[in-house]
C-alpha cells in the first residue's frame, strides 16, 4: 500500500510542477497607451497651452525686433548720445534675455503639465496589466522590446490588457 502511495506521489510530482510552470508574458505598453482615449485629451490640452506659450512668447519676440529696430535707428543718429544708445542696447538684450528664460520655463512648465496629466492614464494601464496578470496566472509582464529574447512560450498579453481597457484590438504588426 506504501509502496503504490510512493509510485503515486513519484508519479503526481511532475505533474505539479508542470502546473505551476512559470508564465511570462510581455505588453505592448505604448500601443495601448497611444490608443488611450485620454491621451488625446492630454494632447490637447498641452497644445492649447503650448500655443498660449508661444502667442507670449511671440509678443516679447516683437518687442525685441522693435528695439532692436529703434536702436538700429539710433546708431544712424549723429546726434545720439552713447549713453542713450548703450542704454538701449542694455534694455534689448535683457528683454531677450527675459524672452529666452520665458521660453525655458514654458518648457519646464508643459513638460511638467504632461508628466501630471499622464500619470492617472499611466495608473490606468498599469491597473488593467496587474489584472490581467492575476487574471492569467502570469509569473510576470514585461514591456514588449525591454527583453533582448522572448522564446515562444512567452505570451503577448497585450490583447487582453486592450480588452481589459475597453480598447479594439490593435492592427497586426
Amino acid at each position: 500500500m506504501i509502496k503504490k502511495f510512493l509510485l503515486a506521489l513519484v508519479m503526481a510530482l511532475p505533474l505539479c510542477a508542470w502546473a505551476q510552470a512559470p508564465k511570462f508574458g510581455v505588453v505592448d505598453v505604448q500601443s495601448v497607451l497611444q490608443d488611450m482615449p485620454e491621451l488625446k485629451e492630454v494632447d490637447a490640452k498641452i497644445a492649447e497651452a503650448s500655443k498660449t506659450y508661444e502667442t507670449e512668447y511671440a509678443k516679447i519676440q516683437e518687442e525685441v525686433q522693435k528695439k532692436y529696430t529703434e536702436l538700429q535707428t539710433l546708431s544712424q543718429d549723429p546726434n545720439a548720445l552713447q549713453t542713450i544708445k548703450e542704454r538701449r542696447m542694455s534694455e534689448m538684450q535683457e528683454l531677450a534675455e527675459k524672452g529666452e528664460q520665458f521660453a525655458q520655463t514654458a518648457q519646464q512648465d508643459l513638460q511638467r503639465q504632461h508628466a501630471q496629466l499622464i500619470q492617472p492614464i499611466q495608473e490606468k494601464v498599469l491597473n488593467a496589466i496587474k489584472a490581467v496578470g492575476a487574471e492569467g496566472g502570469y509569473t510576470m509582464i514585461l514591456p514588449d522590446g525591454a527583453t533582448l529574447f522572448n522564446s515562444a512560450s512567452v505570451v503577448d498579453a497585450t490583447p487582453a490588457v486592450r480588452t481589459k481597457l475597453g480598447l479594439p484590438a490593435a492592427a497586426a504588426k
